[in-house]
């Protein structure tokens, strides 16, 4: 039996964060919220995506004895002048990052562009190393993303993330 695997967000003030399991979505928008809906929560050009902050849970190992090589990326088109950045990277990895509350301000976190491509390895850490592993139910380190856009950006842009791991029996 395979392991079970969620995607996880967490929203809200550092001080009193509240995580929401299983998402159904990772829809940008101007609003810190779970399970956004974009058009209620819009971006005008030149401003920039609340930031996500969500993790891979492994809530079930199944038969499962490992869980590591966690490769997130994206699949579609931006539009014309927007960035889409993560603190995921396979070469600039920074460890862990700890949580703080989601802003609409430049990310400090995100700095890397999202692959929109599979990575060639690990560019999401599990306890702060490209290398660590789950042995047992638990989190991923933060992926932390956000959408920056300029005045000339255009709406409307659909991009799918895509999350990979290896799984050892």
């Amino acid at each position: 039996m395979a392991a079970t695997v969620e995607i996880d967000e967490q929203n809200g003030p550092a001080d009193s964060p509240t995580l929401t399991h299983n998402i159904s979505n990772s829809n940008m928008g101007g609003a810190d919220a779970a399970n956004l809906d974009p058009v209620t929560c819009p971006v005008a050009p030149g401003d920039n995506t609340c930031e996500k902050w969500q993790l891979l849970h492994v809530t079930n190992m199944g038969t499962s004895s490992k869980i590591n090589n966690i490769k997130v990326w994206r699949a579609g088109g931006l539009g014309a002048e927007a960035i889409h950045l993560t603190n995921a990277s396979n070469t600039n990895y920074e460890g862990a990052a700890t949580y703080s509350t989601p802003t609409t301000t430049s990310s400090v976190k995100a700095k890397y562009a999202v692959p929109n491509t599979i990575p060639s390895s690990a560019n999401l850490g599990i306890a702060g190393s490209l290398s660590g592993g789950l042995v047992s139910t638990g989190y991923s380190d933060f992926f932390v993303h956000q959408i920056q856009t300029n005045p000339k950006a255009l709406s409307g842009s659909t991009s799918t993330i895509n999350y990979q791991y290896d799984e050892i029996a």
